[in-house]
């Protein structure tokens, strides 16, 4: 059986002001209606005798990616929680060592879920290709067929072989610009993609021999864990003791059983918001556009508008992204830096690097509206059927005022229902929950007073998501 490992985890902070920490770009629905972990799981269909994925992930996005698996009528095979993120090598490690126990003879996919593939049955061929290759005891890393001299890339170079399977002969770190057109020209040398596929087993064997520190440290975190609800939560400290390392220098750059794929499938890795320029569908005059954007005068830009509409007038060459809280512009020459931003952000503790102005929650979302001295305003979105914690702030008092919907609230040791255009208080100290008991989406407005009102003055008392 083939079982896909699908990475998830990751900040995607170089497509910042739209990808954020705690709403990467893998959840993004950059190039198409759903999100990149969606397009890449969706993508498995018609691959034959595979099973549902399993998903390794962050604690932080769990729920999103549950609930995104939710939309498109997926069940995780597992979903597995990495307490820190500690490179691919563990993170393979611990989903082989889920594969095993659910298949003793199963072959694993490594996939990561923020790559563009254009070509779907080109990539399918690929993969059935490797099958072979990976029941044969080799272990296969997918090549991709270069268009342009790319620094960026890691390189593969291809030895002897044919129909589209090759030994490989060496690995290449990102090159320079001479050294990556040479490579080019010469026919031999592929992009590296970060795609795998190989025997379960026959990993955790050639990792027992090259790293085996890698190998202790993710089976003790393995054989430690915790199965929280639909999600499997690592031994936290073996975990993290981890030493971290790629799959590359870990095992494919050692093993004598390397064997290339060549994958000429439309492959992007989507690193950047020029590589997204370059991926995006673009007008006769280069640019590639999304939301309510005007443009005059424009040429090869990306121009991007979330909440507010954009224009443009007499510019080239620029990368503009808007967002409720922030907007980019650079020069795409410079897109590599947008992680500097970010940086910048997080050392000055502000929280435009961690979040939007709507933040998701597994019960739905809330959005900052207004704020000032004392006070805060945000629209909550409960989902039907979903309730909040039973909480209680030392240091805010909050009112609450139905939009839309049916709340069933608890209030102390009082329970009640909230409709439309009515409200109720929550002192300072007081225990309080809130619960859609309809069957539409509840909306309201909570107003926040209070000398202090940062996120973490939440004392929980029960909860259905089991948070701390």
């Amino acid at each position: 059986m083939l079982i896909p490992v699908i990475l998830s985890g990751g900040s995607g902070s170089r497509l910042w002001p739209l990808s954020r920490t705690l709403l990467p770009k893998q959840f993004l629905p950059l190039l198409s209606e759903q999100s990149m972990l969606q397009d890449t799981v969706s993508r498995l269909h018609g691959i034959t005798d595979v099973s549902a994925p399993i998903i390794v992930c962050s604690n932080e996005h769990r729920f999103l990616a549950a609930d995104q698996l939710q939309q498109i009528g997926v069940t995780a095979l597992a979903q597995i929680l990495e307490p820190e993120g500690r490179n691919t090598a563990p993170a393979v490690a611990v989903a082989a060592m889920a594969a095993v126990e659910h298949e003793p003879e199963s072959i694993i996919l490594v996939l990561a879920a923020d790559h563009l593939i254009r070509h779907e049955e080109a990539f399918r061929a690929a993969v059935q290709s490797a099958v072979v290759q990976a029941k044969a005891g080799k272990l296969v890393t997918f090549g991709i067929v270069p268009n342009a001299p790319e620094t960026g890339y890691g390189y593969i170079e291809r030895g002897a072989g044919s129909d589209g399977c090759f030994e490989v002969t060496r690995f290449v770190e990102k090159p320079d610009a001479s050294h990556a057109r040479e490579f080019v020209d010469s026919g031999r040398f592929y992009w590296n993609s970060g795609m795998f596929m190989f025997g379960a087993r026959r990993y955790l064997k050639e990792l027992e021999t090259f790293r085996p520190d890698i190998l202790k440290a993710s089976r003790e975190s393995w054989e430690t864990r915790d199965q929280d609800r639909d999600f499997c939560r690592l031994g936290e400290q073996a975990f993290i003791n981890c030493p971290s390392d790629s799959i590359d220098y870990a095992v494919m750059e050692k093993t004598r059983d390397a064997t290339v794929v060549e994958a000429d499938i439309g492959w992007s890795d989507i690193g950047s918001w020029s590589s997204l320029w370059q991926a995006a569908e673009a007008d006769a005059s280069g640019n590639a556009t999304s939301g309510d954007v005007h443009l005059e005068d424009v040429r090869d830009s990306y121009i991007r508008a979330e909440s507010r509409m954009v224009a443009a007038i007499g510019v080239d060459d620029l990368i503009i992204v808007e967002t409720a809280d922030a907007i980019l512009v650079t020069k795409k020459e410079h897109a590599q830096k947008v992680k500097n931003v970010t940086d910048a952000l997080k050392a000055a503790q502000r929280d435009e690097y961690l979040v939007h102005k709507r933040v998701y929650r597994p019960w739905g979302y809330y959005e900052g509206l207004d704020s000032g001295e004392r006070f805060q305003v945000k629209r909550i979105m409960v989902e039907p059927g979903k309730k909040l914690s039973l909480q209680m702030h030392r240091r805010r008092a909050e009112h609450w005022v139905v939009v839309s919907g049916k709340a069933k609230v608890t209030h102390g040791d009082e329970t009640f229902i909230l409709s439309e255009n009515e409200s109720t208080y929550i002192p300072v100290g007081m225990r309080h929950r809130l619960e859609n008991i309809g069957t539409n989406p509840l909306y309201l407005i909570e107003v926040q007073s209070g000398s202090y009102l940062g996120e973490d003055d939440i004392e929980r008392f029960e909860d259905d998501y089991k948070r701390t």
